[in-house]
């Protein structure tokens, strides 16, 4: 363990905080709550948190649109609570990394508010603003529009018109969401200074939110057409995303999170793909960004085993520390796209997936005890895009509810009404009652994280895919010069044989069911949605002879 680098070898678990733990009773999680949870959390077994939002803001998008950005939202304490979070986290070994938008502030940021109000005062350009077009003659009155085709992926034109300095400003997402000119020096040295700031802070690294939209084409040319459902997806985003800027930004970057020990960034990368990760992580970028096909695959092995030989390669060929996320606080839980009902054996096989691969594996919270999503009607939503598309799309809230802690009133979240409904079966599925049940999937997931713990091999090894071109079964080998481990998994609901893994003899370390090292590792018959995990007794790499 000498080596352990905790963002490359541990686990990342996501905070949504306003749905964590409320420790005043107001019905809206806080900082305070979650430093009262960190023995949980560190009983649970992760090395980070990630915290979304915690800045001042008018939520209009719940945080992620930022009116101050060096201080702490009152309703979720203050910088004292958030000092008091980082010194208590990193007693127990665990780090905290801040979600940082940087892309866009609220429209009641200072800075902005400031900017809009006049074409000549000092932050006149740090929003990207731009002239009404002419669009055609209408009788003897000329039409004006939007400076260009671009489109706000929350649906709509992404401009919006301000007479005061008879200009429209861009915002990718809401119109409460300006996007910021980081062409700007002045803007760049503002925001970096914010980074600079929450190191100071103790802070242990950042999710950079959509962090490759930060520049825009300075002409504002329109984007190219393509065939599409949405006004959005009906464009190639070649003029308002991933532009060359960004890779000097992330070098300086870099350099500022290096000169602090052990610090780290990783980045949503907007519109995800294997082309971007290369372009903007390495020795001088960002550590890490991810790739979301996991949350987008069905449950099958095959498209599973696609995904991870797609990271593989880029371990392989450019030295990408591989991630991997399950869930997050902008999809539908792991059990609502996977469970069939209340039982968790389907996600429980996708859990063992996540934490034995070679990679940070990041666990939204909640998902070890297999958390559904809430269900709403239309006049309980609060998400403001579900709010406008309903019923086409029905939004976020459903994965944002009140973790469940036990079965008192609320869940053990709050002691009044919380600002999300609570799931109901709470009374049922909450960690009191999981942490005396040994088979739970709280009790599931912590041996799954010890064994990855205690083994070097499962959170440094090498990896080795048994199983190809799999329809039924996953399996691969993860490896040390000085241990071999051997994971496989059952994605049906039947038993499944797997001939010709790996031959030597095994120990068992770990199966969903049975209580001895089966007879016979060289062909597994695994039971229905098994997990089984083997260690062989030789030293040394195995080099398997046999793989489909």
């Amino acid at each position: 363990m000498e080596d352990f680098l905790w963002w490359r070898d541990g686990i990342i678990y996501q905070i949504y905080p306003r749905s964590f733990a409320d420790s005043n009773g107001d019905g809206l999680g806080d900082l305070p709550g979650i430093t009262g949870k960190l023995d949980y959390l560190a009983d649970l077994g992760v090395d980070a948190l990630w915290l979304s939002p915690i800045y001042p803001s008018p939520d209009k998008d719940f945080g992620y649109d930022v009116s101050n950005y060096v201080d702490i939202d009152p309703r979720f304490g203050s910088l004292v609570d958030f000092d008091l979070l980082i010194s208590e986290a990193h007693r127990r070994g665990i780090h905290i990394i801040l979600d940082l938008v940087l892309n866009h502030t609220s429209d009641q940021h200072p800075w902005f508010l400031e900017s809009r109000s006049s074409r000549d005062n000092p932050k006149a350009d740090w929003y990207i603003w731009g002239p009404p077009s002419p669009l055609e003659e209408e009788g003897s009155k000329m039409m004006v529009g939007a400076p260009n085709n671009w489109q706000s992926i929350f649906g709509g034109p992404a401009w919006t018109y301000v007479p005061e300095r008879d200009q429209y400003y861009y915002h990718m997402f809401l119109p409460e969401q300006p996007d910021v000119n980081w062409h700007k020096p002045e803007v760049r040295q503002a925001i970096l200074d914010v980074v600079r700031f929450w190191l100071n802070r103790n802070a242990d690294g950042f999710r950079l939110d959509v962090f490759n939209m930060y520049f825009k084409d300075e002409l504002l040319r329109n984007n190219p057409l393509k065939p599409g459902l949405r006004a959005f997806d009906r464009q190639q985003h070649i003029y308002d995303c991933d532009h060359p800027e960004m890779i000097p930004l992330l070098r300086e970057l870099r350099g500022i999170l290096d000169a602090y020990p052990e610090r780290y960034a990783v980045g949503e990368t907007f519109i995800s793909a294997v082309n971007k990760i290369i372009a903007y992580c390495g020795d001088d970028m960002l550590h890490a960004a991810f790739n979301f096909e996991f949350t987008w695959s069905k449950f099958d092995p095959a498209q599973y085993v696609k995904h991870i030989l797609s990271w593989e390669e880029l371990y392989a060929k450019h030295g990408i520390w591989p991630n991997y996320v399950l869930g997050n606080h902008d999809v539908p839980r792991m059990a609502r796209r996977h469970a069939r009902s209340e039982d968790d054996a389907r996600i429980k096989v996708l859990m063992a997936m996540l934490l034995t691969l070679r990679g940070t594996p990041f666990l939204y919270y909640g998902e070890e005890i297999g958390m559904r999503d809430i269900s709403l009607k239309q006049n309980e939503i609060l998400d403001t895009p579900a709010r406008r598309f309903w019923p086409a799309f029905k939004g976020r809230d459903g994965c944002r509810s009140p973790m469940q802690w036990d079965d008192s009133a609320y869940a053990g979240f709050t002691s009044k009404e919380p600002w999300l409904p609570v799931h109901p079966d709470y009374h049922a599925r909450n960690v009191e009652n999981q942490q005396a049940n040994p088979d739970s999937m709280l009790n599931f997931t912590r041996k799954i994280i010890k064994l990855r713990r205690e083994k070097p091999a499962l959170h440094r090894g090498d990896f080795v895919l048994l199983t190809r071109q799999p329809k039924e079964a996953l399996a691969y080998l993860r490896q040390t010069s000085e241990q071999s481990i051997l994971v496989a998994m059952n994605f049906k609901d039947y038993p499944v044989s797997i001939p010709e893994t790996s031959p030597g003899k095994w120990n068992m370390l770990f199966s969903t069911f049975r209580t001895s090292t089966p007879a016979n590792a060289q062909n597994l018959d695994l039971a229905p949605y098994e997990v089984l995990i083997l260690e062989n007794e030789q030293r040394g790499e195995l080099r398997p002879k046999y793989r489909r």
